[in-house]
């Protein structure tokens, strides 16, 4: 008897597909984990293709010392209550430089902080397959990235050498050194991201939801004064403001959105209508042209 799946049902299928096959054929895979609702939805995702055994691989958090204080100890009850072997890696050599985002800008900080931290952790533990949380349709370079992305021996990606996946068929062979990026939410869209947030009943982090934040108005975007780091530029003020946050990052490059939606159902209403993308509240996607395609050639997640 056929039955007939829904949309959300199709997506979830694939990615639990996705996780098993990756289990099966690499030898040390792990879970990027970044706190955002994609990797919320990537967690969930994990224990449910391997449920009731625990998924058979660790997640790594790449903490760059500057992400929100909500995020962070998100991450560390979600660890607890699930249970997850969860690793933290730090680019010692970056807090030792005392890189950081207001004296080195946004693409100095992300490539020590995120991109080579990113790489010294893989090379760290050795693993061969790291699933990620990116979507095809949140930005350009990710649309014509395979779910599959192969690395060299460096994490380098090249975007002319990628393999095919016709029939959801996936070449998992690789030789020494070299791996495997892989993306089970690929195929998914930012409403699809929080329809299934909110028909699962996924815990995210609070700072989705809109709320009365200190923000600062800064090169045309609302950043949230998160702590005393961030000082305030000729002119500047901080302002009690409605917002909440359609992605997350660092919070001196993440800026915020004037939403009145606090609640799932609100946020869903809310994407129903959007015309932008959420990546314009990433101050690293605006470092240069293709800036995000660079990135990824050097290793970025």
């Amino acid at each position: 008897m056929n039955i007939a799946l829904t949309h959300l049902q199709r997506l979830e299928a694939e990615s639990i597909h996705i996780f098993r096959e990756v289990a099966a054929a690499f030898a040390k895979p792990v879970m990027l984990y970044s706190v955002g609702k994609d990797s919320s939805v990537l967690m969930h995702l994990a224990m449910k293709a391997f449920y009731p055994a625990k998924p058979p691989f660790p997640f790594l958090h790449v903490d760059t010392t500057w992400k929100f204080r909500e995020m962070i100890a998100f991450r560390d009850q979600m660890a607890q209550k699930l249970g997850f072997d969860l690793l933290v890696h730090v680019n010692e050599d970056g807090v030792r430089d005392n890189i950081n985002p207001f004296d080195h800008g946004s693409n100095t900080h992300t490539h020590v902080m995120k991109t080579v931290a990113l790489r010294q952790a893989l090379d760290k533990y050795g693993f061969d397959a790291a699933f990620g949380g990116a979507r095809r349709d949140e930005e350009k370079s990710r649309a014509k990235e395979r779910i599959f992305s192969f690395r060299n021996a460096q994490h380098v990606w090249d975007p002319k050498n990628q393999r095919p996946e016709m029939w959801k068929i996936f070449n998992t062979r690789i030789a020494t050194g070299e791996s495997i990026r892989v993306f089970p939410l690929s195929n998914w869209t930012e409403l699809d991201i929080w329809q299934y947030i909110l028909q699962e009943d996924i815990p995210i982090v609070p700072l989705y939801f809109a709320k009365e934040r200190p923000v600062v108005e800064r090169d045309g975007m609302l950043i949230l004064k998160d702590d005393d780091r961030m000082e305030l530029r000729p002119g500047e003020t901080v302002e009690n403001r409605l917002v909440r946050f359609r992605t997350l990052g660092c919070y001196p490059l993440t800026g915020a959105i004037e939403s009145d939606a606090d609640t799932l159902e609100a946020i869903v209403g809310e994407m129903l209508t959007a015309r932008t993308s959420e990546r314009q509240g990433r101050l690293i996607d605006r470092d240069e042209a293709g800036s995000m395609e660079k990135k990824k050639r050097e290793g970025y997640f």
